[in-house]
């Protein structure tokens, strides 16, 4: 037995159907357009920071190897919804078989659930770095860093196993529209004809649980963070620290806000037209943002690419 089969007969249908942003739209070609171009900025963004974190020595501390971490979960996590939708609109399909569904979840749940941690790590490396500037490069070398990412990549990938598997084998016997353009599991779990209050609660918890940890970690830092800067003399120390620092509050910032409407908030806060609108914010335009964030406001990535710029020049002249 196939894992389609297998799956159609434990969750009672074969398919979904992907309701999507393009059905709300008076002007779904534009809109189509317009999240392609975003689609492209993201995905460019994130490489270009990417390869410049790897090939310019100047960059290659902890700080800039987790944002290049950040760089690639960003790219993989558009990557696993946008081209689907758009996909979807270009050839006037809006199906998705029941197991393309459990991995579309898999990876989104793994790769949000990674990213929680890691802004966490980000934080916790911007703690060492200026409370702890002499022990810095023995506390947080390469080894390290590797641990750390991979914890964080771990830690996501459980949650993805954690709540893919119970989700998917629901049976689902109600509608088959999915009221948003991915399969996310609060707008999959409304479909099932059973009882999901206890698996809600356990979810909701587990939400709370893989939020608070990361935002425990994050406070903490920033608390001893904010501490230090006060004691410091120097003003141009001052400014330094917060100017590496306020990079990585933004994106926090934007990140965790949208994910405590989505897992925080009762039920009666959202509507499938208000949970569109968010998951739009994190999953299409936080990947576009941050490389911006934290290219623009960096002189030593700003400095790495004029470089860069000017090595492709000078070879082609």
């Amino acid at each position: 037995m196939d894992i389609t089969t297998w799956m159609t007969n434990h969750t009672g249908c074969a398919y979904f159907i992907l309701v999507g942003l393009f059905r709300q739209s008076q002007h779904p070609a534009l809109l189509c357009m317009v999240i392609f171009l975003v689609f492209l900025m993201a995905l460019s963004g994130n490489a270009v920071l990417i390869i410049l974190i790897h090939s310019s020595a100047k960059l290659h501390t902890p700080m800039y190897f987790f944002i290049s971490q950040l760089s690639l979960m960003d790219m993989m996590s558009i990557s696993i919804t946008v081209p689907k939708m758009l996909l979807d609109q270009v050839l006037c399909v809006s199906t998705i078989s029941v197991p393309e569904c459990g991995i579309q979840m898999f990876l989104y749940l793994t790769l949000g659930g990674s990213e929680y941690f890691l802004l966490a790590a980000m934080a916790y490396d911007r703690y060492m770095a200026i409370c702890h500037p002499l022990h810095y490069p023995m506390l947080m070398n390469h080894r390290v860093c590797l641990l750390l990412a991979s914890g964080c990549w771990f830690l996501g990938s459980v949650d993805g196993f954690m709540l893919t598997p119970v989700t998917m084998t629901f049976p689902f016997c109600r509608s088959l529209e999915i009221q948003h353009f991915f399969c996310e599991v609060p707008a999959v779990m409304k479909l099932s004809c059973s009882d999901t209050s206890l698996y809600e609660t356990l979810m909701y918890l587990c939400c709370v649980l893989m939020l608070l940890i990361p935002v425990t970690v994050i406070s903490g830092s920033y608390s001893c963070i904010l501490l230090t800067i006060h004691r410091m003399n120097s003003a141009e120390g001052r400014r330094k620290a917060l100017a590496t620092c306020s990079s990585h509050m933004m994106v926090v910032t934007l990140f965790y806000g949208a994910a405590v409407y989505t897992h925080m908030l009762p039920s009666s806060y959202h509507t499938p037209q208000k949970d569109m609108v968010v998951s739009v914010f994190y999953t299409i335009l936080t990947p576009v943002l941050n490389p911006l964030i934290y290219s623009f406001r960096n002189q030593d990535v700003t400095g790495a690419l004029r470089k860069m710029l000017s090595v492709e020049s000078f070879r082609k002249h």
